[in-house]
């Protein structure tokens, strides 16, 4: 089981024929993603079938990789009946490019690019949420979305992933990718990794992951990576020790950065008093959390959680 993505989504890119879009698209076809098309206005009538660097692409049997580029994603998802999306289009055109996606009926959009401007994401959340209230945007600025061994979605390296049932969500790309790997040695694996990414204004937040994998009956834990910035962590805490059934295990990054300085995400900033990790910290162990001191114990933190509840669970 899995949440959002498997082997029967149905992905375009958006931005195909750009360097990043076209690199990533070869790595999620590699990868056994059934990707069916690529968008590029102007470019409509073309095929991709090689990498930038002009290397064949092949799928996992073998076989080679070609697929059809359309002018719109209107005109993609009507050939290839398209649900997914996913958005390597340049900041300038990004907002534009999701809501694209949305009105051509895609209802999973994930949209990868980075320093998309704050007041262009306002608009398209608001009209998101107004106008497309069935459309799920993960991003910007995030890694993806994968299922271990059925669809990948993103720039996340999928060798380190494996199959499994420990769900993970993430502001942090790279601190995704340290979660996978220590619950991939631990021989447990992950049901769906999700990337939320690190901007002040998203179409995914940490409780609607949360809720997804708690309705997953084959996710038995949740690994949730945080930041320092905002109050989504504290509002997912208060989340979880209200409606959570699963084990969390959770680590904040950015306890040792000075308030008021931007720390990698735009989304990362202390203010007002407010968005500390000591805070995240507190609140995140209050509501029954086990939460991780650094990145490396990441593994022991899930292990620790997993634990508690089976002598919660003996003790009634």
């Amino acid at each position: 089981m899995a949440i959002w993505v498997t082997k029967a989504t149905r992905v375009i890119c958006q931005g195909i024929t750009g360097r990043h879009g076209g690199f990533h698209s070869a790595r999620c076809l590699e990868y056994g993603t059934n990707m069916v098309a690529g968008v590029t206005p102007g470019k409509g009538g073309q095929k991709f079938d090689k990498d930038p660097d002009g290397n064949e692409i092949k799928r996992p049997d073998g076989s080679k990789a070609s697929l059809p580029i359309f002018d719109s994603v209107a005109e993609s998802v009507r050939e290839t009946g398209a649900d997914a999306s996913m958005v390597f289009v340049p900041p300038a055109g990004a907002a534009d490019a999701i809501l694209e996606a949305a009105d051509a009926g895609v209802k999973l959009v994930i949209c990868i690019t980075e320093g998309i401007p704050v007041m262009d994401m306002v608009r398209a959340r608001k009209i998101l949420r107004s106008e497309y209230p069935g459309v799920r945007l993960v991003g910007p600025n995030c890694p993806g979305v994968i299922t271990p061994g059925q669809c990948k979605i993103g720039i996340m390296p999928g060798h380190i992933h494996r199959a499994g049932d420990i769900g993970i969500v993430s502001r942090s790309g790279t601190l995704t990718y340290e979660a996978v790997h220590q619950v991939t040695q631990m021989g447990w694996g992950q049901s769906t990794c999700v990337g939320i990414g690190g901007d002040p204004v998203n179409g995914t937040n940490f409780i609607d992951v949360l809720e997804a994998f708690n309705n997953d009956p084959l996710t038995r834990a949740v690994i949730m990576i945080g930041e320092i910035g905002g109050s989504a962590e504290e509002e997912a805490a208060s989340w979880v020790k209200s409606h959570m059934r699963k084990p969390v295990a959770a680590f904040i990054a950015g306890r040792t950065a000075p308030k008021g300085k931007r720390m990698g995400h735009a989304g990362a900033i202390i203010s007002g008093g407010k968005g500390t990790a000591a805070d995240k910290m507190a609140a995140l162990r209050a509501a029954g959390i086990s939460v991780a001191d650094s990145p490396a114990d990441l593994g022991k933190a899930v292990k620790a959680a997993l634990a508690a509840r089976e002598v919660a669970v003996a003790k009634h």
